[in-house]
């Protein structure tokens, strides 16, 4: 079954994207999106800007982080419940002044 990022992601044949690959990080890059190339139609590398890709590793790290991720559960939840200070208030706690 194709997952949603394989139904929504552009593909381009390995042989068109050899000739464009000096074109290729520009066009990526305007949308932040990869390309899935393919091979005899199956897609078989995903191309992707660096900062996107760098972006993958880093939400890959936090979600294998057991504590990072308990840390940003509690954070959805005392969003959702509310729970929230401002900007001066945290401010006033932490000891900064403007």
């Amino acid at each position: 079954m194709a997952s949603e990022w394989e139904m929504d992601t552009e593909q381009m044949p390995i042989v068109k994207a050899r000739a464009m690959l000096t074109q290729l990080p520009e066009i990526l890059s305007e949308e932040s999106r990869a390309l899935a190339l393919t091979r005899h139609g199956k897609p078989v590398l995903a191309l992707m800007p660096w900062d996107l890709f760098m972006s993958i590793i880093d939400t890959v790290e936090i979600m294998g982080d057991p504590e990072l991720m308990a840390s940003l559960r509690s954070g959805i939840r005392d969003l959702q419940e509310g729970n929230v200070a401002s900007i001066d208030e945290v401010k006033a706690e932490l000891g900064i002044s403007d």
